[in-house]
């Protein structure tokens, strides 16, 4: 099958980004009703399908120029954590913040700030386009998934990866966390992002660490990020769909 072109491909990624959107904006209401969760699902499905389908492995999200920075990136979701333990290292410039590894891989580790700033770096300036309706350019600086995950070796069983967080979300205590497949996890562009537009990533943005997933829409981007688990599945992690939005209606994979 040939390649398609840019124009088709960006056409096709608007087109399904587009159902989305529509679906998502009454998901709180919708997905509570049986037969629309079903019908949530299998659009997924086909979302997924159509994405592997069209776009390779080496695919990349569009970049752009210094020119077209937005002249301020606002936040998405939470803005300041409530956890005391992360008031703490925050207060403290991050200089505690350790990055926990583990899961289904060879050698668990844990990384300073320190050190994932020393890994090999990628700079990239993206899109980023949340579901609620607005989009930014930002400059992203961070060190690639790829590289941690090469440093820990996952397993042959190895599957996702799950990005657990900072970030009460309800009086409960549950915590935001979402997951990616390998073939995100590998991709060059999905950073451990620690910088925006040249200056340390600030707080309403994620800091210390989020992720960069271009090719896929901003809830997928978790930030304040505590612990990598790479797995073997999703169905007994939380509310089983991997995600804190995914678990209320979300689609899981929120390709654009």
């Amino acid at each position: 099958m040939n390649e398609p072109s840019d124009s088709r491909r960006r056409f096709l990624q608007r087109a399904l980004a587009a159902g989305g959107a529509l679906v998502l904006s009454g998901c709180d209401r919708l997905s509570r009703i049986e037969w629309f969760a079903g019908l949530l699902a299998s659009a997924e499905k086909l979302t997924y399908a159509s994405q592997r389908l069209l776009l390779t492995r080496r695919a990349m999200a569009q970049e752009f120029s210094e020119a077209d920075l937005s002249p301020f990136f606002r936040s998405n979701g939470t803005s300041n954590p409530r956890d005391p333990a992360y008031q703490a290292l925050a207060a403290a410039g991050f200089a505690d913040y350790r990055l926990e590894v583990g899961g289904l891989v060879a050698h668990p580790r844990s990384y300073s700030l320190a050190e994932l700033k020393a890994l090999p770096s990628r700079t990239q300036i993206t899109r980023h386009d949340c579901v609620e309706g607005w989009s930014a350019i930002g400059k992203w600086k961070g060190a690639p998934l790829a590289r941690v995950l090469e440093a820990v070796r996952p397993l042959p069983s190895a599957r996702y990866v799950v990005f657990f967080c900072a970030d009460p979300m309800n009086a409960r205590g549950q915590r935001y966390y979402e997951s990616i497949d390998m073939e995100d996890a590998f991709h060059a562009q999905t950073l451990l992002a620690y910088a925006l537009n040249d200056a340390p990533l600030p707080i309403r943005n994620g800091a210390p660490i989020r992720v960069r997933v271009e090719r896929q829409l901003g809830y997928k981007m978790a930030k304040y990020v505590m612990r990598i688990a790479v797995v073997d599945r999703l169905d007994d992690i939380e509310g089983g769909r991997g995600g804190y939005w995914e678990d209320r209606g979300y689609e899981w994979y929120a390709g654009i």
